[in-house]
C-alpha cells in the first residue's frame, strides 16, 4: 500500500511518474538517414533490373500474341499469311497491320488515336513495347516491323504458311529500330533488350537476341549468315 496522509478528510496517495521519453539525438538521426540511403542504394539496382526484365517479358508476350494470330489467320485463310500491307503504314484493307488485329478481335491499327498524334502517350498493348520510349512522329508508330522477305516484294503477295521450309528460324516481326511497319533485317533496333532485340518466328516462338547476332556495326548493316535469323527462305 503506497503511503498517504490525512488532509482536509481525504487521503492522498503518493504515485511515482515515469520521466518523458527521450527524443533521438542528431547522431542517432544521422545514423537512420544513412542506413536508409544505403538500403536505397543497394535496392534501386534490383527494382530497375526487375522492372527491366518485367518490359522485356510483356514485349515478348506481344510478340506471342502477333504469333498466335498469324497461325489462327492462316488456319482460316487457306494456310495463307496475311499480306504485308503498305510499308508506309496506310493501308486500310489489308495487311497484316489490319488482318491480325481483327483476327484477335482487336482494333486495326487506322482505329488507333495515338498512331498520328505525337502529344498522346500509347498505353500499354500489343502494339507497344514498353522498353522503347519512341512515340508518333505525327505520322505513324510501329514499335514491331513485318519482315518483308516472307511474302516476297510488294505489299499484295501471300505465301503459304507450310511453303516456308524452315518457320523456326524465318524472322516474322521483331523489334522495329525504324518506322515502317515492313522492312528487312537493317530495321532491327540494335540496343533495345540489354543490348539487343527480340523476334518473332514463323512457328511461333520468340526470342532475343545480341545485336552483335544480327547486326554488322562496321558496316551499319543488317547481317543474313546467322542461320538461327533467316530473313528469306
Amino acid at each position: 500500500m503506497p503511503r498517504s496522509l490525512q488532509s482536509c478528510g481525504h487521503t492522498r496517495a503518493y504515485t511515482h511518474r515515469a520521466a518523458p521519453p527521450e527524443g533521438f539525438t542528431l547522431l542517432e538521426l544521422l545514423v537512420v538517414v544513412t542506413l536508409i540511403t544505403t538500403l536505397a542504394a543497394l535496392l534501386l539496382p534490383a527494382l530497375t533490373q526487375a522492372r527491366r526484365r518485367a518490359n522485356d517479358v510483356a514485349c515478348l508476350c506481344n510478340l506471342r500474341q502477333w504469333g498466335v494470330a498469324t497461325a489462327t489467320y492462316a488456319s482460316e485463310n487457306d494456310d495463307l499469311l496475311p499480306k504485308d500491307g503498305s510499308p508506309n503504314g496506310l493501308s486500310t484493307a489489308e495487311g497484316w497491320y489490319i488482318d491480325l488485329p481483327r483476327t484477335l478481335g482487336l482494333p486495326t491499327y487506322p482505329d488507333l488515336p495515338w498512331r498520328t498524334n505525337a502529344s498522346l502517350p500509347p498505353p500499354r498493348s500489343i502494339w507497344i513495347c514498353p522498353t522503347t520510349t519512341r512515340r508518333s512522329n505525327g505520322k505513324n508508330l510501329f514499335h514491331y516491323c513485318l519482315n518483308e522477305h516472307i511474302n516476297g516484294a510488294g505489299s499484295g503477295q501471300q505465301r503459304p504458311l507450310a511453303s516456308v521450309p524452315y518457320p523456326a528460324a524465318a524472322v516474322w516481326l521483331f523489334d522495329n529500330g525504324k518506322l515502317a511497319p515492313v522492312a528487312q533485317q537493317n530495321n532491327v533496333h540494335t540496343n533495345l533488350h540489354l543490348g539487343g532485340a527480340q523476334f518473332l518466328f514463323l512457328d511461333g516462338h520468340t526470342a532475343r537476341f545480341q545485336a552483335s547476332a544480327y547486326w554488322d556495326f562496321a558496316r551499319n548493316r543488317g547481317k543474313t549468315n546467322n542461320p538461327e535469323l533467316q530473313w528469306q527462305q
